[in-house]
């Protein structure tokens, strides 16, 4: 049979809890080849494993059937194929959920499982054998924490759904693949790419990435918005990809949303890392050569994707038991919203005279109960909430039974949040590595009882790890202010949002902040001026750690890594933004003064 020179690679799912109706577009919208689900987070796994304990045909994604029931028959009419990790820490039991939906529709469905990620019942036997599963981050001693793991998968890659693929399914169900490799393996196995064809490879990680979040790339979180036309129903992207590695990403028409080489530059820098040094199971990205280019009304092309060898080890996602936190919210509204909230917070936790592992006080809020008679210039309202963290429940217990008591014990105007504050488990994760010889991924077709091993394909070439950051700022670096440089008469200060564009993300404890210039000029200006040393004074608030800057000037782009930034990440934060979604609209509010003719030509 002979190979396509081109594929179309549908996303309808960028995390769990997604458009419940993004598949059913996706199908009805238009020709495609294939779709792409993802549903796994770091702490999913956890959420899953406690589900299964509770009821063993649970610990997957639910939401999936959901979205299939609609369209299920209309996949198998049109030969679309699609591909989820929505099996989370128990695929069988969903491919299982799946074939009685087809029984029940009276649909033919063929559904390939790969699983074999999860190696909780084994971490034992590993660790005898040799491998630490010691944190990749910061060195810390796994032996710290083994007691108290609650989940520990494999991020397999690509190779294990390409195997799938060869035995013609409907749906690939898999456990722990990584969000990039559901997407490239249909290129493996459409194009025949061989394992060794490092930019073909990576050319198919960047489709992956780019569609992996779904309509964050067809301009959903978008920094300019207010220039997207219609948000309904939102567009969810599609990859047009050639044999060569070069793609296209469009979206179907008459849907909702913008695709831009600015959307498609903002998805790109999204929790990207080093841009040199992009690392997958499947091969090593560099960022630093990518091109694109607006090739029509919401059509991006990529080019100049650059691969290097994969590594010899997996990542591997643990996640443990690490005590317990609660959060209570009291609404505080009226004049002078915003003192009285200050101190209820002194009354509060004068009277909480307990010691904790960390505390936390927000102040949060604008208009919710005043509506139009808020005065609109000072806060008429503001949510004040208190979290604790600690080892201890029953001293976390005691925290939530003093919030209530509150309402009728301080100054007027105030109404508690939810009632009680509820205490909550925390499971931290930790990220491992671990030799890809020690593990294969396991493959199965529903129904039929064989079972086979699929050895992962390494050529056992050394790959390089360059470190391309070109500043990095610690927390003895002192920050020189830039934004009152005088400049002369013909310069002005202005907000960074007029000067660039901006998203943010987590990786654990890091957040990185992706910043793209508007135009060239820009760049070169923010080059000298937006350095790692003001990011990281600008953010001392939270950043307890370092920050590095990378420079992609071919993208006009810096990507800033902020460690130890978002009080442990995850559901260990105590933070409203535990994901640091929200740290790129605060960079862009800052004001720089800039030459007056970078503005003129913006």
């Amino acid at each position: 049979m002979p190979k396509p020179k081109k594929i179309r690679i549908a996303n309808a799912s960028g995390f769990w809890g997604d458009d419940p109706e993004a598949l059913q577009r996706q199908v009805e919208g238009g020709a495609v080849d294939y779709i792409s689900m993802d549903f796994l987070a770091e702490v999913t796994m956890s959420i899953m494993q406690k589900q299964r304990r509770r009821n063993h045909q649970l610990g997957y994604a639910t939401d999936f059937l959901t979205m299939l029931k609609p369209v299920l028959g209309q996949i198998v009419r049109d030969n679309i194929c699609v591909i989820t990790n929505a099996g989370g820490v128990n695929p069988v039991a969903c491919a299982q959920a799946i074939a009685a939906l087809a029984a029940e529709q009276q649909v033919a469905l063929r559904i390939a499982i790969v699983d074999g990620d999860e190696i909780l019942a084994q971490i034992k036997d590993l660790r005898a054998q040799g491998i630490s599963f010691d944190n990749m981050e910061d060195g810390t001693d796994f032996a710290d924490v083994q007691e108290r793991v609650e989940a520990a998968n494999v991020y397999f890659g690509a190779q294990a759904v390409v195997a799938a693929l060869k035995l013609q399914p409907h749906i690939v169900i898999t456990g722990r693949v990584t969000d990039t490799g559901i997407t490239l393996a249909p290129m493996m196995h459409a194009f025949g790419w061989r394992y060794d064809e490092w930019n073909k490879l990576a050319s198919g990680i960047v489709a992956g990435h780019l569609l992996e979040c779904g309509s964050q790339v067809t301009g959903g979180n978008f920094t300019d918005w207010r220039v997207v036309d219609s948000f309904t129903p939102m567009g969810f992207p599609i990859a047009e990809v050639s044999s060569d590695g070069t793609f296209v990403i469009t979206k179907h028409p008459n849907t909702g949303g913008a695709i831009t080489v600015d959307t498609v530059r903002e998805q790109l820098f999204y929790e990207m890392g080093d841009p040199s040094d992009y690392i997958t199971p499947d091969v090593v990205c560099d960022f630093t050569q990518l091109r694109l280019r607006q090739a029509g009304e919401h059509r991006v092309a990529v080019s100049g994707v650059v691969g290097r060898p994969a590594t010899a080890d997996y990542k591997v996602s643990i996640c443990y038991r690490d005590g317990f936190k609660a959060t209570g919210a009291l609404v505080i509204c009226g004049d002078d919203a915003v003192i009285k909230a200050k101190k209820f917070a002194e009354i509060f936790w004068q009277r909480c005279r307990y010691s904790f592992a960390e505390t936390l006080t927000e102040y949060l809020g604008w208009n919710a109960c005043h509506g139009s008679l808020a005065s609109g210039v000072h806060s008429d309202e503001v949510m004040l909430r208190l979290s604790v963290r600690d080892s201890d429940r029953e001293l976390v217990r005691k925290f939530a039974k003093l919030v209530p008591a509150m309402i009728l014990s301080g100054p007027p105007g105030v109404t508690i949040v939810g009632g009680a504050p509820r205490v909550q488990e925390i499971v931290s994760y930790w990220p491992a590595l671990m030799p890809k010889t020690a593990m294969q991924p396991r493959l199965r077709v529903w129904g039929e009882e064989q079972v086979q091993t699929v050895d992962y394909v390494h050529l056992d070439l050394k790959s390089s790890s360059p470190s391309s950051f070109d500043q990095v700022a610690t927390v003895d670096d002192v920050w020189q202010e830039r934004a009152g440089e005088k400049l002369g008469t013909d310069s002005r200060c202005v907000a960074l949002q007029t000067l660039c564009l901006a998203r943010s993300g987590d990786k654990g404890d890091a957040a990185n902040i992706g910043v793209l210039a508007r135009n060239a000029e820009v760049y070169q200006y923010l080059h000298e001026h937006l350095t790692a040393s003001w990011v990281r004074y600008l953010f001392r608030d939270f950043c307890r750690g370092e920050v590095r800057r990378y420079a992609l000037p071919n993208l006009l782009g810096f990507n800033f890594i902020l460690t130890k930034v978002l009080g442990g990440g995850g559901t260990k934060s105590l933070r409203i933004d535990a994901q640091g979604k929200t740290l790129a609209q605060a960079l862009l509010r800052q004001k720089l003064s800039v030459p007056s003719f970078l503005c003129e030509e913006l």
